[in-house]
């Protein structure tokens, strides 16, 4: 049996008020700027503020997903940071009750993130949890995000398989394909993104990452590089690296 809207809303208000109360100016201040976050900060500890997400949870009887998806859009709405990412903790602890249908609140939720803090959580647990159990129907939704215009859209493409290369069920065609298109852009966090997925692919399967990385060592950015092989056996990620640094003479 779903809550009511006034329940949730009074559940979502108790956490705000709770959170007012974590929040220091100094740490408030030292988040904005490592975020270089355009947000308002209250400066909660992440452990605290998951603890408070937590103590929340348990007020309450155990979510359906719509209350969930509910209780998470309540908190989102907020121009607070912390807010947002007791959003983000509520709704990935629910993933698993999430459909491909509920892509498109993850993405509304990516394209207002605006910071990496946000975006990866949403990203690796919220749509790379929905990716796994659904891959068809959820594979669609991430080609699309592949080729938006939103590079933080392209980066949770990116970031959402890696649930299943965790599980050990990688989608390394799906893979290959974002990385080659992604490859050469100038945006930092895609290059980032790219060395990532590939460095936790090497876990299981080393021979993949070298053989994908080897043939473009002329035109991968040294960042997607030094992320790639840092899980590479000795031999290959010396192999790699000095390979990268012949290239017009890195």
């Amino acid at each position: 049996m779903s809550l009511s809207h006034a329940r949730l809303a009074e559940a979502a208000n108790q956490l705000i008020e709770q959170l007012a109360r974590l929040g220091t100016s100094q740490r408030a201040a030292w988040d904005r700027d490592y975020l270089h976050s355009d947000l308002v900060h209250l400066g909660v500890p992440i452990p605290d503020l998951r603890r408070a997400v937590n103590a929340t949870r348990r007020r309450l009887p155990p979510l359906a997903r719509p209350d969930a998806l509910a209780l998470a859009d309540l908190l989102w709405t907020s121009n607070i940071y912390e807010h947002r990412q007791a959003a983000v903790h509520l709704l990935t602890h629910h993933a698993a009750l999430l459909t491909p249908a509920d892509l498109v609140t993850v993405e509304a939720m990516l394209r207002t993130a605006h910071t990496w803090a946000l975006v990866d959580t949403l990203a690796v647990h919220g749509a790379g949890v929905i990716a796994l159990q659904h891959e068809e129907a959820a594979g669609l939704a991430l080609d699309r995000w592949a080729v938006d215009a939103d590079f933080w859209l392209r980066r949770s493409a990116l970031l959402a398989l890696i649930p299943g290369i965790r599980a050990g069920e990688p989608d390394l065609k799906r893979l290959g394909r974002y990385a080659d298109a992604m490859l050469e852009e100038p945006e930092f966090f895609i290059r980032k993104a790219i060395g990532w997925v590939l460095r936790e692919t090497s876990r299981r399967d080393s021979h993949f990452v070298t053989a994908w990385v080897e043939p473009r060592v002329d035109h991968i950015s040294g960042v997607t590089l030094r992320e790639a092989v840092r899980r590479l056996g000795d031999a290959d990620r010396t192999r790699l690296l000095d390979a990268y640094r012949r290239v017009d003479g890195n």
